[in-house]
C-alpha cells in the first residue's frame, strides 16, 4: 500500500467516524428535545420517552431539521413558536455533541 493509499484510507475512516458522531449527537439532541417539549406540556416521563422515540423515528425517515422542528412545533400546539424551537435545538445539539465526544474518549 502506498503512502497515498494509506492517507486516503485514514481520511475515509475519519470521515466515517465523524459522520457517526454527528448522527449520534443528532439522535441525542432529538431525545433532549422530546424531554424539553414534554416538560413544557406537563407530560409524564413515559410520554416523554415515547415522544423521544417518535422524534428519532421522524429524523431517521426524513433526515431534515425542518421535519423535526415541525414535529416539535405541532406537538407543543402553540406553547412555543418555530424560532424558540430552533433556538432550543441549536442549544441542545451543542450539549449533545459535547456528551457524545466526551463518551468517545
Amino acid at each position: 500500500m502506498t503512502t497515498f493509499d494509506e492517507r486516503e484510507a485514514a481520511f475515509e475512516a475519519k470521515f466515517a467516524h465523524d459522520e457517526q458522531m454527528q448522527f449520534l449527537a443528532r439522535m441525542r439532541r432529538n431525545r433532549f428535545m422530546a424531554v424539553w417539549a414534554s416538560a413544557l406540556k406537563g407530560d409524564t416521563v413515559q410520554q416523554a420517552r415515547q415522544y423521544g422515540q417518535e422524534l428519532v423515528h421522524t429524523d431517521l425517515q426524513h433526515v431534515s431539521e425542518d421535519d423535526v422542528v415541525n414535529a416539535v412545533v405541532g406537538y407543543l400546539d402553540g406553547l412555543a413558536d418555530e424560532a424558540k424551537v430552533r433556538a432550543k435545538m441549536a442549544e441542545l445539539l451543542i450539549e449533545a455533541k459535547e456528551q457524545v465526544l466526551s463518551e468517545s474518549e
